[in-house]
């Protein structure tokens, strides 16, 4: 859990001096910021999702993924809880309509908790204790916190808790499952393929942010752990992909 306290501080300092200064800046570089960070969003799910070995894993894993999502309604819970966020808590960090604590949270949320460093970095903190990925993500995210506060507002700070229930979570479930994990790395072929499968939910921010298009990426979220199931059940009919 140490790399997650490490990311939430920065998260935290990134989100409370961009909040400081992001509330001085004229309208014109809010939206710049904004679409810049989408610009190079849409680049990172890119090179995730062209990591994969078969494309049809990322495929299968988004199509069930999205169902399982629609039907259980993340993305509409997860907005829910933003919305109540907002009503209980908005009033206490100055956030304005345009400045909504919602979008601010759920963008911020999706974007911390995507990707290889949170679930690789996790599983090795929780495993050996060793933080180092966590580290890097750490210093990532704060820099990324604080463009996200001047432009989206104060809400972006609310992420800390989806970080340290999705992300601290996973370390914990790896410090319980232990050893049954075996050797993580970058090339184990169910965190490529959950990389690739990420990279696709990545670019549904990247749009979302550069607002082209509305995509529930919440509701694609189970498909990120559908990825390395799939993996798992392919090795274990001897499918090669």
């Amino acid at each position: 859990m140490t790399g997650t306290l490490i990311n939430m501080t920065t998260v935290f300092i990134g989100s409370l001096v961009g909040t400081l200064i992001g509330s001085r800046l004229p309208d014109k570089i809010h939206q710049t910021v904004i679409h810049g960070i989408g610009l190079m969003t849409l680049v990172v799910g890119m090179q995730m999702a062209l990591k994969t070995h078969n494309i049809l894993i990322p495929l299968f894993s988004v199509l069930l993924g999205g169902i399982l999502g629609e039907w259980w309604h993340f993305d509409n819970s997860l907005k829910q809880f933003g919305r109540w966020l907002e009503e209980h808590v908005g009033n206490y960090i100055g956030t304005k309509d345009e400045r909504s604590l919602t979008r601010a949270f759920v963008t911020a949320s999706l974007v911390f908790c995507i990707g290889p460093l949170t679930i690789l970095g996790a599983i090795q903190d929780g495993l050996t204790g060793d933080y180092t990925l966590l580290a890097i993500k750490s210093l990532l995210d704060g820099f990324t916190s604080f463009a996200f506060a001047a432009s989206l507002g104060p809400g972006v700070i609310l992420s800390l808790i989806t970080i340290l229930i999705f992300q601290g979570g996973i370390s914990v479930l790896a410090m319980a499952v232990g050893s049954g994990l075996g050797n993580v790395t970058p090339e184990t072929l169910w965190v490529v393929e959950m990389t690739a499968t990420g990279g696709v939910l990545i670019l549904g921010l990247g749009l979302l942010l550069l607002e082209l298009k509305e995509i529930r990426v919440a509701n694609l979220l189970p498909s990120v752990f559908l990825a390395p199931l799939i993996v798992v059940l392919l090795q274990a009919l001897h499918i090669s992909f």
